[in-house]
């Protein structure tokens, strides 16, 4: 009995860490992809705000670059959409599906567990009567004993039969069940950075000019800076 009870709880410990894992691993995606959708969300926020700043009335030039950067924000949220429909259903969903066999899973279990139970229950109750002394009445408590023993073993055996061989073959198929899921997840993730590049590439030859290292860019914000500080409307009282 001890060693089918260790092999048993060798191959459903697996289980449980699979289970563990793909819930892990579901609500990280949900989460990832929640994440990207609002990344692209904001952007867009962001290029409709600055289209409608003042600014973009007063310089044409600016007007356009600011145009040229919402419709490259539009044309990324477009793509992001896709790549999260893609990654719902090619990922998230198989795996929303391969968790709902635990509970059924998790339920024979258990009624192997109840089983086994009242297995040692019966089986404690034959080992008493075989230590008492051998008269008439014992015997047939002995032998009533054993007729009660005997379906429940049957039974416990069958189950534990039965989940030893289809454990295993559970926890192998997790690999054909799941690559093509992950092969679908770095496509989607592979066609929608090359799209990337391909926006952003646009959006550079649109705009033009070179850009400024972080040490001139910084040097031209405070010198405008220094020119608004000199207004009488800003200056100290």
């Amino acid at each position: 009995m001890l060693t089918v009870e260790r092999d048993f709880e060798r191959e459903y410990g697996k289980l449980q860490q699979l289970e563990e894992q793909t819930k892990k691993l579901q609500k990280d995606m949900k989460k990832s992809t929640d994440a990207d959708l609002a990344m692209s969300k904001a952007a867009v926020k962001i290029s409709s705000d600055l289209l409608s700043n003042p600014l973009c009335e007063q310089d044409a030039a600016f007007l356009g670059v600011v145009t040229a950067f919402d419709t490259a924000m539009r044309r990324m949220d477009s793509f992001n959409q896709e790549k999260v429909n893609q990654i719902q259903k090619t990922v998230i969903e198989p795996l929303k599906k391969f968790g709902s066999v635990f509970p059924s899973l998790n339920m024979a279990v258990k009624r192997r567990e109840q089983t086994l139970q009242e297995y040692r229950r019966l089986q404690a109750k034959v080992e008493k009567y075989e230590e008492k002394e051998r008269s008439g009445p014992g015997l047939a408590k002995l032998h009533q004993a054993r007729e009660e023993l005997r379906p429940v073993r049957a039974d416990f055996e069958a189950k534990n039969q039965q989940l030893l061989q289809e454990m295993p073959k559970f926890y192998s198929s997790r690999s054909d069940y799941f690559t093509p899921s992950f092969e679908a997840l770095l496509r989607a993730q592979v066609v929608f950075y090359s799209e990337m590049r391909s926006i952003f590439g646009d959006l550079t030859a649109q705009i033009g000019r070179a850009a400024l290292s972080d040490e001139l860019r910084e040097r031209e914000n405070e010198g405008r800076l220094g020119e608004l500080r000199a207004l009488s409307i800003v200056g100290d009282d």
